[in-house]
């Protein structure tokens, strides 16, 4: 089995070697690659290997612009350092993914992947490889940073207005209406449900503590332990009723507090 690996950090290549020859003996590493525009060099210039292993960040950009570049007929099993929770989905499309470090175990179970779904394509394609492509672009998706929301035009008497995100400390329902609070205390109904709040906003900047609360970082200003082990916030500026945080929520947003 000929391998290529894209890999632009020196242990990383060396490791992921020393890692492929304890799995498989038939392993031959034909080729390494530093960057988008080696690794299309590379494979204009040689035979087609039998598997890549490829990282997703290389130091000239992110390694799916070499699919733009040249056409790759060959079964990539990608490692990265993404957050697994990002990648969850596309592990089970017929393509792998290894967080780093690589681990003997995991770069096992990936290539009785890559054998069973070879055995598979034999004879389904030409090539008995994989159609990379719109794996490749599932992923670029996955990963491709989102745009949110960045403003609200919301009423204020007989006119409109539009409030920047940045200015919004938190929202809230009352059962029936949503609204938002600005840091400045200012107070405007929503026209977004709490659900499709959810997709607009940063979920880095913004956590939903309950069905009827969204509130940014800046907003909590302290953090009091409350009966059924949930959590009670004190807000700012002070809201009207009571931000809890919900029991299946408090773990989460402990972490959202502590990134």
């Amino acid at each position: 089995m000929k391998v290529l690996i894209v890999e632009d950090e020196e242990l990383a290549v060396k490791k992921l070697q020393k890692t492929l020859q304890s799995v498989t003996s038939d392993a031959e590493v034909v080729g390494i690659t530093d960057s988008i525009r080696s690794s299309v060099k590379w494979l204009q210039e040689n035979p087609t290997p039998d598997l890549i292993l490829m990282d997703i960040e290389l130091a000239d950009g992110q390694s799916f612009e070499i699919f733009d570049k040249v056409e790759v007929n060959t079964t990539v099993i990608f490692t990265t350092s993404y957050d697994e929770y990002a990648l969850k989905a596309f592990k089970v499309n017929s393509v792998d993914y290894l967080l780093k470090p690589v681990q003997k175990e995991d770069l096992e179970a990936a290539l009785d992947k890559f054998h069973r779904m070879k055995k598979m394509l034999l004879g389904a394609e030409p090539s008995g490889n994989l159609n990379m492509d719109s794996l490749v672009k599932e992923l670029q998706q996955r990963l491709q940073p989102k745009e949110f929301r960045k403003r609200f035009l919301v009423k204020q008497g007989q006119k409109l207005v539009s409030v920047e995100v940045d200015e919004i400390a938190y929202f809230y329902s009352d059962g029936r209406v949503n609204f938002f609070k600005t840091k400045d205390n200012r107070k405007f109904i929503v026209d977004y449900t709490m659900d499709e709040l959810e997709a607009m906003l940063d979920p880095d900047r913004y956590f939903r503590i309950s069905r009827s609360f969204y509130v940014s970082i800046e907003s909590v200003d302290q953090i009091h332990d409350y009966f059924g082990n949930r959590l009670l916030l004190h807000l700012q500026p002070v809201v009207d009723k009571e931000a809890i945080v919900s029991r299946e929520k408090v773990t989460d947003f402990k972490r959202w507090m502590g990134k």
